[in-house]
């Protein structure tokens, strides 16, 4: 039997100029939005590799919080490697790991006084909610999980399960079960109060709810449009679980580590989840790494009765304690990522107000903002329109109606600026 032929670059054609698409799975979608092979990265600009540069407001889909290759942290994970530390470890004791623990409990958990248990997980941050809803459920003894509308947890199957999103859902292949859907904050537009719908079935014998044992949330939604639920809205989340003995998860793997302003998302509100789930830039490189953070009294799992092959990638531990060390011993990046999320809002205001015909929606917080437009389709050119001028920005939406930004919290006022100025013409350039 003859091995199979690989193309070479002289049969790409001309629906396929990178040459992908005879190799690669039909299953990939940023590389349809950015047809464009990428080779270099600095901080907030990304390369082609013809050189052509682009401005970031994607970061790695929010891996990338302090930019890419971010010089600091580079030289770390360089001299980790040079000095054949661990690489694999699984869940052995290292130095690495101990580095880790010790800055992230001093640096991030103490401070706010929270003295939750680390459990490392796989790498990614499905894993961490993997394994948040395998442990509340061997705690309470109970099966159903609460989630809410729009919201989004990973592809793996427990974490699509309570997963919105019907495209992602059925790809699934069998039923999703187990988890009860409840309105998320403002899905009624003020008109219904809050929780009244779950209260009531909460407490109601006939309902048919079977009794939860958590409820997981975001704090701001980021896949399912930029929907920020409101400080008074989790505060009242918090209180009905503690009054109905659920445990309480905050999915925070996409806007923790400082992306709506403080570290965790839900400080704001003053709320102490039983279970923080975090990944994407918690290495504070983009190396993969997942915490599920418990409190000390629910951490019951006997030992291996949760593991993987990758859960803890040591270079992933020398990076984080790095990024802590540099971003987080005080409130300098804090107070910058506000700042720069004020501006966008303050410049997604004029749009609104500029295309008023169009009834756009400024959303989010800190630096996870977005524009609601009025469908996916004119939401998609924008963000065509705004790659043909050199800036990275994805939709997000149950039907990619939102024009999605995330730039890295370490962006200059002036990178800011130019890609605000960028999508000023994309947005003319589709609403106008």
């Amino acid at each position: 039997m003859t091995s199979p032929t690989i193309p070479a670059p002289s049969m790409y054609s001309a629906d396929d100029p990178t040459g992908f698409t005879a190799l690669e799975s039909e299953v990939r979608s940023y590389s349809r939005a950015w047809p464009t092979v990428f080779d270099r990265a600095v901080d907030a600009t990304v390369y082609a590799e013809d050189g052509t540069p682009y401005l970031d407001f994607f970061a790695g889909a929010g891996s990338l919080n302090y930019g890419h290759n971010n010089r600091r942290l580079k030289q770390v994970l360089l001299d980790y490697l040079i000095d054949d530390r661990m690489v694999h470890s699984l869940d052995m004791l290292t130095t690495a790991r101990r580095e880790f623990l010790e800055t992230f409990h001093e640096v991030i958990l103490e401070p706010r006084g929270l003295d939750h248990k680390v459990m490392f997980p796989g790498p990614g941050g499905a894993n961490a909610v993997e394994a948040a809803l395998k442990l509340a459920r061997k705690v309470t003894g109970r099966e159903s999980v609460i989630t809410f509308t729009n919201a989004f947890h990973g592809m793996t199957l427990g974490a699509l399960s309570v997963t919105g999103n019907s495209m992602k859902r059925g790809g699934a292949g069998i039923p999703l079960v187990h988890a009860t859907p409840m309105p998320y904050d403002d899905y009624f537009n003020g008109d219904v109060d809050d929780f009244v719908y779950l209260e009531r079935l909460l407490e109601d014998g006939g309902s048919g709810l079977n009794e939860p044992a958590a409820v997981i949330v975001e704090s701001v939604q980021g896949e399912g449009g930029i929907n920020s639920a409101r400080a008074e809205w989790l505060r009242g989340l918090a209180d009905l679980c503690k009054r109905h003995g659920i445990l309480l998860i905050v999915d925070d793997i996409q806007m923790g580590c400082g992306r709506t302003g403080g570290f965790f998302s839900f400080e704001e509100a003053g709320i102490t989840p039983d279970i923080i789930c975090l990944s994407k830039s918690i290495s504070g490189y983009g190396l993969p790494l997942a915490l599920t953070l418990v409190r000390p009294e629910l951490d019951i799992f006997e030992p291996g009765e949760h593991n993987g092959t990758f859960r803890g990638f040591a270079p992933a531990f020398a990076t984080a304690s790095e990024a802590l060390r540099t971003y987080w011993t005080d409130d300098t990046l804090e107070r910058s990522t506000i700042a720069k999320g004020a501006l966008i809002e303050s410049h997604f205001n004029s749009v609104v107000s500029r295309y008023s015909q169009h009834e756009l929606v400024a959303k989010g917080r800190g630096l996870a903002r977005g524009l609601q437009l009025p469908d996916g389709e004119l939401a998609g050119r924008v963000t065509a329109e705004a790659f043909q001028r050199g800036l990275l920005v994805e939709t997000s939406g149950p039907d990619g109606e939102v024009v999605k930004l995330l730039p890295p919290l370490t962006i200059t006022d002036d990178e800011l600026r130019r890609g605000l100025a960028i999508l000023d013409e994309a947005f003319a350039a589709v609403l106008s």
